[in-house]
């Protein structure tokens, strides 16, 4: 079941969620590969993925009925995407904050 849709200037994302509850990200590719992901989030429209040191990817506007199942999971599997083929795969431990956007830099 697809959660959340988004398509933007830096790319895409889908959030599906199966039947056991488990949750995956699909997402445009990025440059290098995750070292010791995070994948940050308080319950809003709001989520941050830490990939690496010098990669951090922004998801905006998770839509309402994608974000209870978020809050739910200890890690989700985040899939990159590259011209239609799986780039690279992984889990990602989610972590809980009270405000997400504290920690966005403008």
């Amino acid at each position: 079941m697809a959660l959340s849709n988004e398509v933007g200037k830096k790319g895409r994302y889908t959030i599906l969620q199966n039947a056991k509850g488990e949750i995956m990200i699909m997402m445009d590719s990025r440059a290098g590969g995750p070292e010791n992901p995070r994948f940050i989030y308080d319950g809003s429209s709001t989520a941050l993925l830490y990939r690496s040191q010098g990669s951090t990817v922004a998801f905006r506007d998770i839509d309402e009925e994608a974000r209870a199942p978020l809050k739910a999971v200890n890690e989700v599997l985040v899939v990159e995407i590259e011209n239609d083929d799986v780039e690279r795969e992984y889990l990602v431990p989610t972590r809980l904050v009270k405000d997400v956007n504290n920690l966005i830099i403008s």
